[in-house]
């Protein structure tokens, strides 16, 4: 079987899935979604772009993790700003669960720089059907910690950094030709929206080839926040540390389940309201 999984909704592949990244260790090497497309085939993410080129696809990544960088690019270290550390690691593959044309899972490590396992994942995607033109990904995953300690999970904005850089966690780099709207039930603009808990957040764009989009996110967890970029880039993460640190206790779990709508063409709230209403979320 090819080490190139892609997910399927029936017989139109919607994404790919990049199991072994072939990539310099500050760029965050880990699994991730990409090229993920529309139904109609228009590309939604963007990897290695110029201007983060650690941005991969739709993938896990934070930052801090007990003092591992697992997200790639330079650390923010608090007082001193950005800086290049030798504090990066790996998150890898280490074995299938299942493995079908709608759905994978499987195992993976989050390794420290010297290899070290701060986090064992099982973690799950699948493709399902909507409606016409509008298929779901959703996303599980359960991340463990040792039996002998807590595990911390950090951003730049825990570490020091000003300004709502609560990055780190499910991050989907999206692709767009200008700047794309976000906007959520009851908010408008990526100032409005980020940092915030609505129960879903969407983005609006268009693609390579001209092709119109929308992604709606679902699936914050207790204590998470949307972190969501339009003007800089085009990003949309479920952060877990967004204001405050969080917390994996020693030899606990912690449980992601999120859904991302990905819809051909412009998808008012009307619209996205009966999507969801109709059984989409995760």
């Amino acid at each position: 079987m090819s080490d190139e999984p892609r997910l399927r909704v029936g017989d139109v592949e919607v994404a790919r899935y990049v199991l072994h990244p072939d990539l310099d260790r500050r760029h965050g090497p880990r699994p991730y979604l990409h090229p993920v497309r529309t139904l109609a085939g228009t590309p939604v993410t963007d990897t290695l772009p110029a201007d983060h080129v650690w941005h991969l696809g739709a993938s896990l990544a934070v930052q801090d993790v007990d003092g591992t960088n697992l997200w790639g690019g330079r650390t923010y270290v608090r007082d001193t700003g950005y800086t290049w550390r030798d504090d990066h690691g790996v998150i890898a593959h280490t074995g299938w669960v299942d493995r079908r044309p709608d759905r994978l899972e499987h195992e993976l490590r989050w390794r420290d720089p010297d290899g070290g396992v701060l986090l064992t994942e099982r973690r799950r995607l699948g493709a399902a059907p909507v409606a016409p033109g509008v298929w779901r990904l959703d996303v599980d995953y359960t991340l463990t910690a040792p039996a002998g300690r807590d595990v911390h999970l950090g951003s730049p904005a825990t570490n020091g950094r000003p300004g709502g850089a609560g990055y780190g966690g499910f991050f989907w780099r999206a692709v767009a030709e200008g700047e794309p709207r976000a906007f959520s039930a009851s908010a408008d603009g990526e100032e409005s929206v980020n940092g915030s808990a609505e129960a879903w957040v969407a983005l609006t764009g268009v693609g390579p080839g001209g092709g119109a989009y929308t992604l709606v996110f679902t699936g914050l967890g207790p204590g998470d926040r949307w972190f969501v970029r339009t003007a800089m880039y085009p990003g949309v993460c479920v952060a877990f540390a967004f204001d405050r640190p969080a917390v994996v206790p020693a030899g606990g779990d912690r449980r992601g389940r999120h859904a991302v709508l990905v819809a051909d063409g412009t998808l008012d709230r009307p619209r996205i309201a009966a999507l969801l209403d109709g059984g989409a979320t995760a």
